[in-house]
Parts: C-alpha cells; structure tokens; sequence
C-alpha cells in the first residue's frame, strides 16, 4: 500500500535544508496458534486383476471418505486428488505379463479441531493399507494475524522516526509514503509452516489404538514496511 499526505506541498517529497527526510523500516514478527491443520490420506488396494484392486480401492476410499464426514463440523474440507490404477509386469519370462495391479487415491482433509484430528488421524492410520501424512499447521489468508502484523510494523516504523527526530531535538512533520517490502515487485509472501507428523501404513489391530496427543505448532507471522517522513527543520 501507498499513501500520500494531502497536506504535504510538492517540495516536501525531496530532502532540503527545510524540508530534512528521514527513511526507516518497520518489522513485526508475531507467534500466534495454527487456525487450522491438513492431513493427506494415500487409500491403496492391489489385485492379480483390475477389477479386484479397483473394487477393493473403492471398498477402501469409502470407508475412509465415510470415517472423515463423521466428525462433522470439525472437518473444514475433504477433497479427493490423484486417483491411479497401475499393472506391475512379471520380471522374468519371454513376454509382457501383467502380475498384479495396484491401485492408489490421495485424500486431502483440512480439520479446525485439534483433539478430533489427533483421533482421526489414529483411526485413518489404523485402516489397511492407509497412509497418513501431516498435519502441516497453518493460518488462513484472511487470519486478523497477518492485519495485526501490518498494523505493528507500521507502529514500529513512526516510532523509529520519532526516535531519529527526538536525537535532532525535533519532531516529523509530514509522511511522505509508506509501503510493503517488495510492493512493486512481487507480493510479500509468508512462509510457509513447517513441521510434519508422519503415520506410516496402517492394518487392523485387535485393540484400537489411543488418539495421537497432536501439540499444534506455533506460526510466525512476518510484515514488513518502509516509509519516509519529513521533519521540521531542527536546530542543530
């Protein structure tokens, strides 16, 4: 973003003995909670057969797309990805001959409620030859942490000017702009969040295993501004 004072006359955008300039830079760097978690789910079935691996990958991808929607609400997107069906051919022998087939389809979940994610996460792992990965920990575009983070940066840059203006005995007078990092570039972009658990695959056991105690990772929002002041001539 660029603003311009209204007041500030055509001279008060160059540096002049009456009109000194000072620059300076504004950080925040913020660590607030994940609003939400997202998980990847690989279903795989295979068979001596297509039909089979392709009946037991959709016997499989229901129970889990099934096992997802039962946590109602604490599940804010379910979407299906890839979906593939691939023969393995023979290693010996004359000619081609398909001996088994395998089948794969990726689930993505997004959840907001981190103690259903933990237990669903066991259950999913649980399932034969169900994968899980994840959680990768995330806030959303729209979060009020990334505006909170702009707006301190911003505090942080006036404070700085002032500080540079209190050093001269003086005050600032006018802003010239102020502006993101990068703005003419390309837009700042916030890191994304790291950190991955990993559930191998998974078969049916005879106890269900406890819910996994999931701690979510703490995200660091990142804004940075310039921006540059005029200052009311000082005595020096």
């Amino acid at each position: 973003m660029t603003t311009q004072d209204d007041t500030t006359d055509a001279t008060a955008t160059h540096a002049t003995a009456h009109a000194p300039r000072v620059a300076v830079r504004g950080e925040a760097h913020l660590e607030v909670d994940p609003e939400y978690a997202r998980i990847g789910i690989t279903v795989s079935a295979r068979g001596n057969d297509r039909a089979t691996a392709l009946a037991d990958l959709t016997r499989r991808n229901n129970t889990v797309i099934e096992l997802v929607k039962s946590y109602g609400d604490a599940v804010e997107r379910l979407e299906t990805g890839a979906f593939s069906i691939t023969p393995e051919l023979t290693k010996r022998g004359k000619g081609e001959r398909v001996r088994t087939y395998h089948g794969r389809v990726h689930i993505a979940a997004e959840l907001t409620d981190f103690t259903a994610l933990g237990e669903l996460t066991t259950r999913v792992a649980d399932l034969d030859l169900t994968r899980v990965d994840g959680p990768w920990w995330a806030l959303r575009p729209t979060s009020p942490a990334h505006r909170h983070a702009r707006q301190q940066a911003v505090k942080e840059a006036v404070q700085r000017a002032r500080e540079y203006a209190d050093a001269l005995g003086t005050t600032l007078a006018h802003l010239i702009d102020i502006a993101d990092i990068g703005a003419d570039n390309a837009p700042y972009a916030y890191p994304a969040a790291p950190g991955m658990a990993r559930a191998a695959y998974g078969g049916a056991t005879p106890e269900a295993a406890a819910p996994l105690d999931l701690e979510p990772q703490r995200q660091t929002v990142h804004a940075q501004v310039n921006a540059r002041f005029t200052l009311n001539p000082p005595q020096l």
